[in-house]
């Protein structure tokens, strides 16, 4: 990489670790309320934290994927897949700026910990592009595929008076879908069981940690 890539991926993820993201499209909005679909803001204090949570998990899922992305475009020597790599996190940014916006209208706060999720990701990211560019793949699309049952999970959570973080994590499941179907489209292998399952563990710890810290 060039000295001015290198530039480009240490601030973005500065801007990643601060909270100052950059969205390219605009946060999606919530279906008008009708008698049956109350408005998205009337939620008791237990529903608003329990939303909060939530998104501060979701938030801190765009923190490390823009660690993965970036590490996995610092391992590979291809320009298509770093192409790749570069597209799909700026999608996943505009996750990050979207979950951010939502703390703030919950009146809550991003995960205390996020420089340790980032730090994480990032290893655990150029470690997987080490392997290969169908292992880095493969790894891309599993991690998409694990998002992607969260979501379906936070979708049956969410309150049903939340109608905007619902619309959010609905825009971001339909992207990580894309994004893992990219990856094995483009030649990524399936990882073996022993490598799926920890991803899953590590997934609970860092999920279980979020919603509270």
């Amino acid at each position: 990489m060039t000295l001015d890539e290198w530039v480009t991926e240490f601030d973005r993820g500065l801007r990643s670790i601060a909270g100052v993201s950059r969205m390219s499209r605009p946060m999606p909005s919530a279906p008008a309320p009708t008698p049956d679909a109350p408005a998205g803001e009337q939620m008791t204090l237990a529903e608003r934290a329990h939303a909060a949570g939530l998104m501060r998990v979701n938030h801190v899922g765009e923190i490390c994927a823009q660690a993965l992305y970036q590490a996995q475009k610092l391992a590979t020597r291809s320009p298509s897949l770093k192409a790749a790599f570069e597209q799909a996190a700026r999608e996943e940014e505009d996750h990050l700026a979207w979950t951010a916006a939502r703390l703030k209208e919950l009146d809550s706060r991003p995960s205390l910990l996020n420089p340790l999720w980032y730090a994480g990701s990032l290893a655990i990211g150029f470690a997987a592009g080490c392997f290969g560019d169908k292992a880095s793949l493969g790894f891309m699309a599993e991690t998409e595929r694990q998002v992607e049952r969260h979501l379906d999970a936070h979708l049956e959570s969410l309150p049903e008076a939340d109608a905007l973080s619902r619309a959010v994590v609905d825009q971001m499941r339909a992207d990580e879908m894309a994004h893992a179907k990219a990856a094995a489209d483009a030649g990524g292998v399936d990882l073996p069981f022993p490598v799926r399952a920890l991803m899953r563990t590590a997934s609970k710890v860092m999920t279980r940690t979020a919603y509270y810290v």
